[in-house]
């Protein structure tokens, strides 16, 4: 009897291209496609898989496994746009009054963001003692009010609910006993770690989040309906490295943010099969370096800002420059410069090699015979001194990020990948070895294509309570009940990182235990 064949389609949308990827059951690369990234999400994937489609013609039903990576939230929140009105229940009255929600926020994102605020009732000490007990009838109160002004999503935070999470679920409950099930509610202690302010940022985030991510799925939904694909399992790209089901999605936007980096670097990892180096993601208008460790993407020690707003959730340990294959270059009185403005995703109508107006560097590149795109005879004009002068500029700024990256100063092993890529001079100061994977340009949708489920927890536990391994085992069947969730098989899930960090001036040799583990798609 014939084995059936199945398919993996990887999907990553960008600011410039939509690169859509058809893998097998081996995860070997069949075909591969860009379209132009359209305003609403869903025309450029449709167009993109329909591309595919046209070069590979197999049965829609083969396909089993659907991967996307988008950077639809990311762009909500630097653009100000499409976000939702959040109302904000932070648990600790009356300690942590003299810094209400959103002040650290910048104006124009506050404003666009902030529904409502209470503080209320409640929280816990480091050490899990209650702070004060939550007050039901406050909580019943207001969730009356957020109803009556049409809030329809909120964000709950706790003091120390990373420690004790039991009043952020009560409140849960006791609002959606009233606002009913529809309510989108977002807990801090499933979102950040210790570190109230920046913990509420990410949570309240989160929940604006909440028609952003809608929007996005139906997109997804929809393109993949039209095309026939409805017996696939659909997955959303998180921002380390592995994969999220569309309910988990719906829960947690923000895991999203900065999810195309972490698909280029796996994809660049596996086309190269190499487990440690630096990712080099040029694209349309930035270009972004990561590190690869282990085979997986690193995560960032510091708290991360986003749009403005500084938090404390997980995200790859990344530099992004604004530089890209569609950066416009200028002479201005003799002086040189390159972006950080971009003729994104219309590069095709306006760069000079392609019959525009706009200097740009592929312009550049395809000048000195690094890139072979559009009609070389449109740039022959170009002095070479000056378009060699543009090259090392190039380098100079890429040389010095890489410098920033480094864990040591011998040279490192770069992996260029993404469109823009032809831009990237083969010799550039600090790297050993810069290495171009066949099908870089699709690294990206790569990535998404091969990622796995992921599982995490972040627990703070008391060591003079409870053995230590113990609170281990603990936390890793915390991070197992998470991959679960997010769509990983119960079978096989593997831990894959234990982080131990001993709070010393704790008087209960309190310790924070930080668990990942991964699992093949369920």
């Amino acid at each position: 009897m014939n084995k059936k064949t199945v398919y993996k389609l990887g999907i990553d949308v960008g600011g410039t291209n939509t690169d859509t990827v058809l893998l097998n059951e081996k995860s070997e690369l069949l075909a591969s496609t860009k379209a132009p990234t359209s305003e609403d999400i869903q025309t450029g994937i449709t167009a993109s898989i329909e591309s595919l489609l046209n070069k590979v013609k197999i049965n829609p039903d083969e396909i089993v496994h659907v991967m996307l990576g988008t950077t639809q939230c990311t762009n909500a929140i630097i653009e100000r746009k499409k976000l939702e009105k959040v109302g904000v229940i932070r648990l600790g009255y009356p300690a942590t009054a003299s810094i209400p929600p959103f002040t650290t926020w910048p104006h124009d994102l506050a404003d666009n963001v902030n529904g409502s605020v209470a503080l209320l009732e409640g929280g816990y000490e480091y050490d899990g003692r209650v702070i004060n007990e939550i007050n039901e009838q406050s909580i019943r109160s207001y969730a009356q009010d957020l109803k009556k002004q049409g809030i329809k999503s909120v964000a709950i935070i706790g003091v120390f609910s990373s420690v004790r999470n039991e009043q952020e679920l009560e409140v849960e409950r006791i609002l959606k006993e009233i606002m009913g099930d529809s309510v989108a509610i977002s807990l801090s202690h499933n979102i950040g770690s210790i570190g109230f302010l920046e913990r509420e940022n990410a949570t309240i985030l989160n929940a604006a989040l909440e028609s952003v991510i809608d929007t996005c799925i139906r997109g997804f939904s929809n393109a993949l309906k039209d095309h026939g694909i409805t017996k696939a399992r659909a997955y959303l790209c998180q921002n380390d490295g592995t994969l999220m089901s569309l309910d988990y999605a719906r829960k947690f936007p923000i895991f999203t943010i900065a999810s195309g980096l972490t698909n280029s670097i796996r994809g660049a990892s596996y086309l190269e099969k190499c487990q440690d180096a630096l990712v080099l993601d040029v694209g349309g208008t930035t270009s972004d370096i990561g590190i690869i460790a282990s085979g997986s993407p690193r995560e960032s020690s510091l708290a991360v800002e986003i749009g403005g707003v500084k938090t404390n959730f997980r995200m790859p340990d990344v530099i992004s420059i604004g530089l890209g294959g569609g950066s416009i270059v200028r002479n201005v009185d003799g002086k040189i410069t390159i972006g950080p403005d971009s003729v994104g995703h219309k590069i095709t109508q306006l760069a000079r090699v392609f019959g525009g107006p706009v200097l740009t560097t592929t312009d550049i590149a395809v000048r000195l015979g690094m890139a072979h795109v559009g009609d070389p005879t449109k740039v022959s004009d170009i002095d070479l001194e000056f378009a060699q002068q543009t090259i090392n500029q190039i380098k100079t700024v890429i040389s010095e990020k890489i410098d920033t990256m480094k864990l040591s100063a011998g040279n490192v092993t770069v992996i260029v990948v993404g469109g823009g890529s032809i831009i990237v001079p083969g010799d550039i100061d600090g790297v050993g070895k810069l290495l171009r994977p066949v099908n870089n340009a699709v690294a990206n949708a790569i990535g998404a294509s091969i990622a796995q489920v992921s599982g995490h927890c972040e627990k703070l536990y008391s060591l003079a309570k409870i053995e230590r391994t113990v609170a281990i085992n603990d936390a890793i069947e915390l991070a197992k009940q998470q991959a679960i969730a997010a769509g990983a098989k119960e079978d096989g899930l593997a831990v894959v990182d234990i982080e131990e960090v001993e709070l010393a001036y704790h008087p209960e040799k309190a310790t924070r235990i930080k668990v990942k583990v991964v699992g093949d798609l369920g």
